[in-house]
């Protein structure tokens, strides 16, 4: 598809979008690069140094690392906003996540974005669309002055998969966008980049029918390895490849309107190389717009 035929289409997904510019966000991870578990000092440290380009990040387990214990009392004392984040697919781990907001969000709701329910987990087939609904449903009524929703790969919302969370009720919707993940070369990461978020979010609005003046949509991950990563395919890692991501992609996103949160915020240079199912290793460990000692990796601003 052309990007004009893209621009209509985001168009007709979103008839009010509005002129405002869509909120960025950074994903953040919860470990050191020793693979030590961050301490509010170092959450403290992380929002120091991306202050000026956001105040919100996102996260994934509530439990692991204490994350939601460490992470709010520093977002408190740096003005940031936190999208906490649970994992549903497994009863320990949902069970886990739900007791750490319990005892962590009461009285900290101002400084709570969001809280997502799931990551991929419809994309993993680790659980079904009903009994994903059911969780997201129990944090909903545990936290009613929190928004609530889930994070998948933006081909679920697309095809249907997650039709019965739409249907269920549920307003806030983050999908997974990534071109490299596509094999795309950066020729064309821009225009599949908007054709997966405006078929999610069609989707998303077509479903919801009345109550799709209530939804939030947003991109919940894109990004593009820089030196040191893994290539995919024709989508070749570099530093140069993902500022230029970073500016036509991102940047011009931001600009319909559409909230994006950027995978990621500093390279997790303790992270393994993940086997994939052809069996091929990959570096995950250059994915951030900082190096993980904190400096940003290019230019950040977008020119809009």
């Amino acid at each position: 598809m052309r990007v004009a035929g893209l621009v209509t289409l985001l168009a007709a997904a979103a008839p009010a979008l509005a002129a405002n510019k869509g909120t960025f966000g950074l994903a953040l991870g919860n470990e050191n690069p020793d693979a030590t578990c961050k301490s509010v000092e170092d959450y403290k440290k992380d929002f120091d140094a991306i202050k000026h380009l956001t105040t919100i990040v996102r996260t994934y387990s509530a439990s692991n690392c204490d994350t939601a214990k460490n992470i709010i009392p520093a977002a408190k004392t740096k003005g940031f906003k936190v999208a906490l984040g649970v994992w549903p697919d497994y009863d320990e781990s949902f069970n886990q996540d739900f007791d750490a907001l319990k005892k962590t969000v009461p009285g900290n709701e101002d400084v709570i974005h969001a809280i997502t329910v799931g990551s991929e987990c419809l994309y993993r087939g680790d659980i079904d669309a009903a009994k994903l609904l059911k969780r997201i449903n129990q944090v909903k009524d545990e936290f009613p002055d929190v928004m609530v929703g889930t994070v998948d790969s933006w081909n679920k919302f697309a095809d249907g998969t997650a039709d019965p969370i739409i249907q269920g009720g549920v307003t806030y919707f983050l999908a997974n966008g990534f071109a490299y993940w596509q094999g795309q070369e950066i020729s064309n990461a821009t225009a599949t980049y908007f054709d997966d978020m405006a078929q999610a979010k069609a989707r998303i609005e077509q479903v919801a029918g009345d109550n799709a003046k209530n939804i939030r949509f947003g991109n919940g991950e894109t990004g593009w390895p820089t030196d040191g990563g893994s290539d995919y395919g024709a989508a070749k890692a570099s530093t140069k490849s993902a500022e230029k991501y970073y500016k036509n992609a991102v940047c011009a996103l931001l600009t319909w309107g559409v909230d994006v949160f950027y995978f990621e915020a500093f390279d997790e240079t303790w992270k393994p190389d993940s086997v994939g199912d052809n069996g091929e290793a990959k570096d995950e460990k250059h994915w951030g717009l900082f190096t993980d000692k904190r400096v940003a990796k290019f230019d950040l601003a977008c020119s809009n």
